[in-house]
């Protein structure tokens, strides 16, 4: 994994460079529509844009994907043992909240003039279909929660809280490269677009 992730940050690193290196030569000898990164509008532009760049959806599901994720892997929800007593009473527990989490968002979306439904009554598009992953990321995160709280695998408040920062964690690699990939990917469509 690490072998992989430093070949793939190195690849993206030297790409990014030879790109800056070859919009600047394009654009010295070519009359077209390739802009340079070393100009002072690629300048302004990289600096001044590079926050909008990497502010995008596919950084918020990242995020809260990781977020459940790891909240879920710690919880034990998906390891969890019939046999154990302690268990199954915070799985039963779970599922009935999960049941009532379910009907509220039901609530939310189908029933006549529903607020999650659009104007014209429909859930695609809605505010129900932008919501969609938020809404199962916060339903497996409350569940995880719940029954890791309940089985005893969180101790306290705190295990709990600190299970929702393991995800993040151990997908620090991918934000990183989510980073260079975005900023490769705008490069490019800077230059030749």
């Amino acid at each position: 994994m690490k072998r992989w992730f430093l070949r793939l940050v190195v690849t993206l690193v030297v790409s990014e460079m030879i790109l800056v290196l070859v919009s600047w030569l394009l654009s010295a000898t070519m009359t077209g529509e390739v802009r340079s990164l070393l100009s002072s509008e690629g300048i302004r532009w990289f600096l001044g844009s590079f926050t909008a760049m990497l502010a995008s959806p596919l950084l918020v599901w990242i995020l809260l994907l990781t977020v459940t994720g790891g909240c879920l892997w710690q919880s034990g929800l998906l390891r969890f043992q019939l046999s154990d007593y302690r268990q199954r009473v915070a799985f039963v527990a779970t599922s009935a909240l999960m049941l009532l989490y379910i009907g509220c968002v039901v609530a939310l979306a189908a029933a006549p003039h529903a607020i999650l439904l659009s104007a014209t009554g429909h859930l695609f598009p809605s505010a129900f279909s932008r919501a969609l992953l938020p809404l199962a990321a916060f339903g497996v995160l409350l569940a995880s929660l719940s029954f890791g709280l309940m089985s005893g695998r969180f101790a306290n408040i705190t295990d709990a809280v600190w299970s929702i920062t393991s995800g993040p964690a151990k997908a620090a690699p991918l934000l990183v490269a989510y980073i260079l990939i975005i900023q490769f990917w705008e490069s490019l469509r800077f230059v030749f677009v």
